[in-house]
């Protein structure tokens, strides 16, 4: 499916949300970001605990991705009313905005600028990807959810989050498991990398003469992966555009997105490290990992590296960790020793953002899932 942040669809699954939790007594507040906070009352006045997620999708994301979370937020809330349950403080589901960066690319932005990690303001001007004109402020205003609560964790409190999410990859179907307790977040850095060389006729340019941005970026992407699995980390590319786009002429302008990953923030550093200056080098003309060691040289282009979006290694609240697999083991009953394993998430999480800056308790859950569907 897709329902991209501050789209059309997103605003219809904005106000299913705000009716909803309205209809089960909830008090809803919405900061300049977007986030809607929908608060039940407790006993006592305070920061309340929080399930929470998204409604945002990848442009083909699965149909329980983020939704997911929210819905089990809403039926915790139906169950409470059920059963006449008040509780000694406020508790509420937060729908967080654009938590993908599918449309917007910065992931987790929301989120971010609540915890102090980005500026209201350069959130506000992200400009949608694919050449439009659309910023994040532009869209929120257009579909209503502009609101005037300051985005930070000064006006909106929290005292602890929790997220139930699908595991989006095969690690507990391969163990026989059910539920992953979560016990922290991998670090990962996006950047834009741009390759420029020069545009030249393929039928007219021998390959000694070309400064083939394309044929640059290939060999960029390739040593990525080779360089990110000889640390044991993570690279990936998931966009790509060139100019300019023709068949019969030699790309001299390539842009591409580069995912970097790893479970410390040291080996990520190192990663980094070495890849800008491989890049370079390959670039040039130089012989690294054997890449230019066949074919025929060529002028060589240049590189330039822009960092996009920044999340550092994570590891949640021991007591939400343990609050997490007591109730999974609760529920799944004799076997669940068994069913419930400790597990550290390879995709980033709203929940991640808060705990960054440890201005909630928080904690993620996963549930078995059909592995594949995407996140950020």
């Amino acid at each position: 499916m897709s329902r991209l942040a501050l789209s059309d669809a997103d605003k219809q699954a904005r106000d299913w949300f705000v009716k909803t939790t309205k209809s089960l007594g909830c008090k809803t507040q919405i900061d300049e970001m977007g986030n809607i906070f929908a608060i039940r009352p407790g006993r006592k006045k305070g920061p309340p605990t929080y399930a929470g997620s998204h409604l945002d999708t990848q442009p083909t994301g699965g149909r329980y991705d983020g939704i997911l979370g929210i819905h089990a937020g809403v039926e915790a809330l139906k169950t409470m009313n059920d059963h006449d349950i008040l509780t000694e403080y406020p508790v509420g589901v937060i729908d967080w905005t654009n938590e993908e960066g599918a449309r917007f690319p910065i992931s987790m932005c929301a989120s971010g600028v609540w915890a102090g990690e980005l500026t209201l303001e350069r959130a506000h001007n992200l400009q949608e990807v694919g050449g439009g004109t659309a910023t994040q402020r532009s869209e929120l205003k257009r579909i209503g959810y502009l609101g005037e609560v300051e985005a930070s964790h000064k006006a909106m409190p929290i005292a602890a989050h929790f997220e139930l999410h699908i595991e989006q990859g095969p690690i507990l179907e391969g163990a026989g498991k059910r539920i992953g307790a979560v016990e922290g977040v991998q670090a990962y850095r996006w950047y834009t990398i741009t390759v420029e060389g020069r545009d030249c006729h393929t039928g007219t340019t021998n390959f000694s003469s070309r400064s083939d941005a394309m044929l640059t970026a290939a060999k960029l992407i390739l040593h990525s992966h080779n360089k990110a699995a000889e640390l044991d980390c993570l690279a990936s590319t998931g966009i790509l555009n060139l100019r300019p786009g023709s068949t019969n002429t030699v790309p001299g302008f390539v842009q591409f997105s580069l995912d970097l990953r790893s479970g410390d923030d040291e080996t990520l550093d190192k990663l980094e490290e070495g890849l800008m200056d491989d890049f370079t080098r390959i670039a040039a003309g130089h012989d690294v990992g054997s890449l230019n060691s066949q074919g025929v040289k060529g002028k060589g282009c240049t590189v330039d590296w822009r960092q996009d979006s920044v999340s550092p290694a994570t590891f949640f609240d021991e007591d939400c960790i343990q609050c997490v697999e007591s109730s999974a083991k609760a529920i799944l009953g004799t076997n669940a020793e068994a069913l419930v394993q400790r597990m550290t998430s390879g995709a980033g999480h709203d929940r991640h953002r808060l705990y960054v800056k440890a201005y909630a308790n928080v904690d993620d859950f996963c549930a078995l899932s059909e592995w594949g569907f995407t996140q950020s």
